[in-house]
């Protein structure tokens, strides 16, 4: 026994090494015999084969051996037009403007090399940061206004 055996103390006969990378490397570049029970690869099979009486044996299918089914029209789906955007109030519109138009101000100012003054910055920011805040406070929280009593139930 090695001392990794011993070590481990499982008692197993040791692996002669030597001889297992010998046989390795003696059987390099071979074909491996094939398992019991598995048909050689390259012979063909025929009924005669098969365990039984003769039967015919279908063709093997394979996932191209298939064909599509011819097209059948049954009309195709056509989506309804979708319904027109609503129609925004001067409020919101504003707000995007300063929304989108506040730092479009600050990065022109910058690229044309501009000198950057307190009212730009003003606009700028100031622009944003409203038009920003405008817009969070009339989102719709999604409850419905009509009704009564929250609690009272399902609404269908």
């Amino acid at each position: 026994m090695t001392e990794r055996d011993q070590e481990r103390g499982d008692g197993r006969d040791p692996i002669d090494e030597e001889a297992a990378w010998a046989e390795i490397v003696a059987g390099y570049g071979e074909e491996p015999a094939d398992p019991p029970g598995v048909w050689p690869l390259g012979v063909p099979l025929t009924a005669d084969d098969l365990p039984g009486t003769a039967v015919d044996v279908p063709p093997a299918q394979g996932p191209r051996d298939w064909e599509a089914a011819e097209d059948e029209d049954e009309g195709h789906f056509v989506p309804p037009e979708p319904p027109p955007l609503p129609a925004a109030d001067l409020a919101t519109k504003l707000a995007w403007i300063a929304v989108l138009g506040g730092p479009l101000l600050l990065i022109l100012t910058v690229l044309l090399q501009r000198q950057m003054t307190w009212w730009i910055v003003t606009l700028g920011v100031g622009g944003f940061l409203g038009g920003f805040a405008t817009l969070v406070t009339r989102m719709r929280d999604g409850r419905d206004d009509d009704w009564a009593d929250p609690g009272s139930g399902a609404v269908v």
